[in-house]
């Protein structure tokens, strides 16, 4: 093996290592806890105004004080047969727990999220999961 070959596999391997180091320690609620998972489809996806109110919707839903970690993202440009990028926005929610994502779902800033935000879309898909 060369030294450049040899000195980039060693820094790829120590920086994946300060990657995992840093996600057992900083991302364990994720790993151990509950994550709820929304594909949305809106009616109107190609309207700016109705994007713009869902995305707004969206960004005050993250800040319920249960949600560990979130991520809110759009399709990636993938294309494979398994991908399935027919939904407008992706909602990625973590929580410690069930206990904590039970809260979430009745907490004031979801329940008006519902409210101003349902007749935005035509079809919601929800997958929550906790760790085997």
């Amino acid at each position: 093996m060369n030294r450049r070959k040899m000195i980039t596999g060693l820094s790829l391997l120590a920086g994946g290592a300060a990657l995992s180091a840093g996600a057992a320690q900083s991302g364990n609620a994720l790993v151990k806890g509950f994550s709820h998972h929304v594909f949305f489809w809106l009616k109107d996806p190609k309207n700016a105004q109705v994007r713009k109110k869902f995305q707004d919707g969206l960004q005050k839903l993250v800040t319920v004080d249960e949600i560990v970690e979130s991520h809110l993202g759009v399709p990636a440009n993938t294309n494979r047969d398994v991908v399935v990028n027919t939904y407008t926005y992706s909602l990625l929610l973590f929580f410690k727990d069930k206990a904590d994502q039970d809260i979430y779902q009745t907490h004031p800033t979801h329940l008006k999220f519902i409210e101003e935000c349902s007749a935005l879309w035509e079809k919601v898909e929800v997958y929550d999961t906790v760790p085997f």
